[in-house]
């Protein structure tokens, strides 16, 4: 079938269209790769240390106080002094569960803590696996031994035992939720 003069106009046309198509998704692609690439980590740490605010900020309110719309100012919490812990490492037991996601990180975690001393009395995932950044939790009559835990364990964020109750624990007197951070 020979070619007529407005095929032959038309098939350039086609293939400069498709290949500045394609010049152009590709273009994107990049465009969105290297957004990605420049903001995430400056993202990641915000994030981070916003979730790390909050948790200090919700484990230094008082849980009596309530707070009327008249006050303007927040009452200003001193910390309490831990005190020395009662149980030494080998008697104290830890629940070790993964709230980041990461496959392993729970009994890579318990390693880590059995070669500190610690009585790793069970691992599992957490409820959710979007944790910022790692928490310690301890029972009630136990804050000594939590406190050291994260002292142990470099983690900033330690408080009192919420959303887990005492007998999913296995035993131990600690959790400690792992994070992304």
């Amino acid at each position: 079938m020979p070619l007529t003069s407005a095929d032959a106009l038309v098939r350039p046309w086609r293939t400069a269209t498709l290949v500045a198509s394609l010049i152009a998704a590709v273009e994107l692609v990049a465009l969105v790769g290297g957004a990605v690439f420049l903001l995430a980590k400056p993202l990641s740490h915000a994030v981070r240390s916003h979730a790390a605010a909050t948790a200090a900020h919700e484990r230094a309110r008082p849980k009596t106080a309530k707070t009327t719309a008249a006050r303007a100012s927040v009452p200003v919490v001193k910390p309490t002094p831990v005190g020395k812990a009662r149980l030494s490492r080998a008697a104290t037991g830890v629940l070790v569960l993964n709230g980041n996601g990461r496959t392993g990180a729970a009994a890579s975690a318990a390693g880590r803590l059995s070669s500190l001393g610690y009585k790793v009395r069970a691992t599992g995932n957490a409820p959710r696996e979007d944790y910022a950044t790692t928490v310690v939790m301890y029972r009630a009559g136990y804050r000594a031994e939590g406190a050291r835990l994260a002292r142990d364990l470099h983690v900033k964020v330690y408080g009192g035992l919420e959303g887990l109750s005492t007998s999913k624990l296995h035993g131990a007197q600690l959790a400690i939720i792992l994070g992304a951070g």
